[in-house]
């Protein structure tokens, strides 16, 4: 859904879904920010965290890709992503 959040449903479970509401930032080149939200969204799942949180870490990743220009420059580093999240999500 990009600037309007990213909307997620489990696969074994009807009633685990719903909108992780987008991250406030400023966006200036979309390239590579599908790739940065399955990257995170790939480990965080991995890591073993719950499908909600992992969509919003995921979110996080993509919507700080888009506050930089080019592929390789705009993938965001795990701290950053984490402090996203932190700022914006109580």
């Amino acid at each position: 859904l990009g600037a309007q959040g990213a909307y997620f449903a489990g696969r074994n479970d009807l009633n685990n879904r719903g909108l992780v509401a987008p991250f406030d930032v400023v966006a200036v080149d979309s390239v590579a920010a599908g790739d940065a939200f399955n990257g995170a969204l790939a480990v965080s799942l991995a890591e073993g965290k719950e499908l909600e949180e992992a969509v919003t870490i995921a979110s996080a990743a993509g919507a700080l890709a888009v506050t930089r220009t080019g592929a390789q420059d705009s993938m965001p580093q795990r701290g950053l992503v984490e402090d996203l999240v932190r700022s914006q999500r109580p």
